[in-house]
């Protein structure tokens, strides 16, 4: 232990001892020892955190047919998928995902206490399974478990080898209490949330080689590759998904083309559909039968969509260059689209919607890595919160700044993990902490702060700074560590580890150790890099250090492999007449980061020394002289309360 003896400066310059108290010095050794990663430096990933030269990734191209029944809530498909092979391995099987067996009453989820949350379906049922390989195609006999199914190829795949796996199944959707995807009753009609809804290929990487998790509610993990998919609905159904819409002429009314293109020209947003248009069965192009949506969307892990007959609709620019949204076609503009149900009509509700996604995307767009899809949409529905590619599903009762919040944060994982594909099933921190790091800015940047600070459960809940509200995390011995993956979190921690701490591990790296030039151009340089493929922890931890030219070992070790924490406390003030003051500065606490030391003058004079992390590489019991400016009246530790200080009660005198 060591005692700590404080002496305060009273009249004349007489230093007079104050209150003891014991704590124990850090010891340097362990804080700043070498830090060995998961994953070793290869062929396939580099030691400065780049793809290395024979970096390679299987490759899925998906065409959809699908119908839904609405009488029975059926949805109906069949699938081609093209699977390419990339590996230097000859593969065997495949593995394909099905996570509508997580609604199975004997699914391993539901003994998993959290999903499904009210009712259970027969899954996803498959009718039957071919393969086609060199022009031949073989009937295959699946062997389902769980959320997961196995193909036994006819014959081997070699290394640059192409498959084609055709897929007929059904399933009935579930109710709300399928969260993230769902029927949902609304006033107008039901309203279909549809995800996680045909078969998925596994992705087959180099650190795993099949990544089979069984999906148990929470994360994904998905491979790149281009979709065109359509929908069959009733007659009277919008429907609107991920992509480019590819036959405007057979789904909408003149009026709704005009509106559209409209709104390409407008950064308001234009009623595409009107209340009085959902009132009206005459606004729909046909008036019986069933209508056919054809979208495509190229280079993407992903499709969700959403019909309802019950959907106001509206649109507004997204100032980015057009996209050409599929081959042989011209390039479109974008735009950013809201649909929600009278329910969320209001001028503190969906009123602004596209307000917000028309903000996010061109804002996250400037600040890291341009948005690569024609739409951005955001579905008021059901509530769950959910990310897709170019669609998020958030909630018909939102209003702000909780709106504002969750579309801001839904479509920031349009980054993390739809542009950069990481393993969000073991690596959760690098897809809702990297998101809810750039979420928090966005907040800061919109309408000069209107909803700022970013404050809810994924981010700083209680005061809305960070740096206090994350101290209960830190100093909880049952909290998990950020390298924990997302089945093992608990509820209890998910957003306060996940969500809070992974976001605010990154602003401290940015503020407080690198500062905002270095971080953001090996930030922006880790994204496009890594965009459309699949990163690893190690992979970004080599890379910010080899970027920002910062070893940055103790900070990766402490803050996402332990929950290490800063604790500093200012010690003795020694003043002698003129000369320099002296201020002893003992490190307690795990985690070193930079701290301002800040010595007030009677004359009020102020100056702030920074100490640097490697001032505490060999010792814990510092000196910091400043020049003298007459009697000292304070000194404070962290005076503007940035760092996560876990006992601020001794970091001033």
């Amino acid at each position: 232990m060591h005692a700590r003896l404080f002496l305060l400066p009273l009249l004349g310059g007489v230093l007079v001892p104050a209150a003891l108290s014991a704590k124990t010095l850090s010891d340097p050794a362990p804080v700043f020892a070498p830090l060995t990663l998961p994953d070793a430096p290869n062929v396939y990933r580099s030691g400065s955190g780049l793809p290395g030269p024979q970096y390679w990734q299987n490759r899925t191209d998906y065409t959809i047919r699908s119908r839904i029944d609405t009488q029975a809530h059926v949805l109906h498909g069949s699938e081609t998928i093209t699977y390419t092979n990339n590996s230097p391995e000859a593969l065997d099987v495949l593995w394909v995902q099905l996570e509508q067996n997580l609604y199975r009453q004997d699914s391993r989820a539901s003994f998993w206490g959290k999903f499904p949350s009210g009712g259970h379906s027969s899954g996803m049922e498959i009718e039957h399974v071919s393969i086609v390989q060199g022009g031949r195609e073989v009937d295959v006999t699946p062997l389902v478990s769980d959320t997961r199914m196995q193909l036994r190829l006819p014959r081997m795949l070699d290394s640059r080898g192409v498959a084609f796996v055709k897929i007929d199944w059904h399933y009935t959707i579930p109710g709300e209490w399928g969260g993230r995807t769902a029927v949902t009753p609304s006033r107008e009609g039901e309203i279909y949330e549809i995800a996680q809804w045909y078969p998925r290929l596994s992705v087959y990487d180099d650190r795993a080689g099949w990544n089979t998790l069984p999906y148990l509610g929470q994360e994904f993990y998905l491979e790149y590759g281009n979709f065109d998919y359509s929908v069959t609905v009733p007659w009277n159904f919008t429907l609107v998904g991920s992509g480019a819409l590819l036959n405007p002429e057979q789904t909408l009314t003149a009026t709704e083309r005009s509106r559209l293109a409209q709104a390409a020209q407008s950064d308001s947003r234009v009623m595409i559909r009107t209340i009085d248009d959902v009132t009206d069965p005459k606004s729909h192009l046909k008036q019986s039968g069933e209508v056919t949506w054809h979208y495509v969307m190229r280079n993407s892990r992903d499709v969700a969509f959403t019909a309802s007959p019950a959907f106001l609709w509206d649109a507004a620019r997204i100032n980015l260059p057009p996209v050409v949204p599929w081959a042989n076609y011209h390039a479109v503009p974008r735009l950013a689209m809201s649909v929600y149900p009278r329910e969320g009509i209001g001028p503190h509700g969906w009123d602004r919607s596209t307000e917000y996604v028309k903000h996010a995307i061109e804002y996250f767009s400037s600040q890291w890595y341009e948005y690569p899809w024609p739409n951005a949409i955001n579905l008021g529905g059901h509530g769950a919160g959910m990310e897709y590619p170019g669609m998020v599903f958030d909630g018909m009762s939102d209003r702000d700044p909780q709106l504002f919040w969750i579309t801001t944060h839904e479509l920031g994982h349009d980054w993390f993990p739809m542009i950069v594909g990481s393993d969000e099933r073991r690596n959760p921190f690098m897809d809702e902490g990297f998101n809810t790091f750039i979420d928090a800015y966005a907040s800061d940047h919109f309408h000069n702060g209107e909803f700022a600070p970013k404050r809810d459960p994924e981010f700083a809940p209680k005061t809305g700074n960070p740096a206090q509200d994350i101290v209960p995390v830190l100093t909880d011995p049952g909290a998990p560590n950020l390298m924990t993956g997302a089945d093992e979190i608990s509820e209890k921690y998910r957003h306060s580890v996940t969500y809070f701490k992974g976001a605010y591990g990154l602003k401290l790296l940015r503020e407080q150790i690198l500062g905002p030039v270095r971080f953001d151009a090996a930030f922006r340089r880790y994204i496009a890099v890594w965009a459309y493929h699949h990163p690893s922890p190690s992979d970004f931890f080599r890379l910010m250090s080899s970027e920002a030219g910062e070893d940055l070992s103790w900070f990766w070790r402490g803050w996402y492999f332990t929950n290490a924490a800063p604790d500093y406390a200012v010690g003795a003030v020694e003043q002698h007449g003129n000369d320099p003051v002296s201020v002893q500065v003992f490190n307690y606490g795990t985690l070193p980061l930079p701290v301002v030391l800040r010595v007030e003058y009677q004359d009020g004079t102020v100056v702030d020394r920074r100490i640097p992390t490697e001032a505490w590489r060999q010792t814990s019991d510092l000196k910091v002289t400043f020049e003298p400016h007459g009697a000292v009246k304070a000194v404070t530790l962290d005076p503007d309360h940035v760092i996560p200080d876990i006992d601020r009660a001794d970091n001033r005198k």
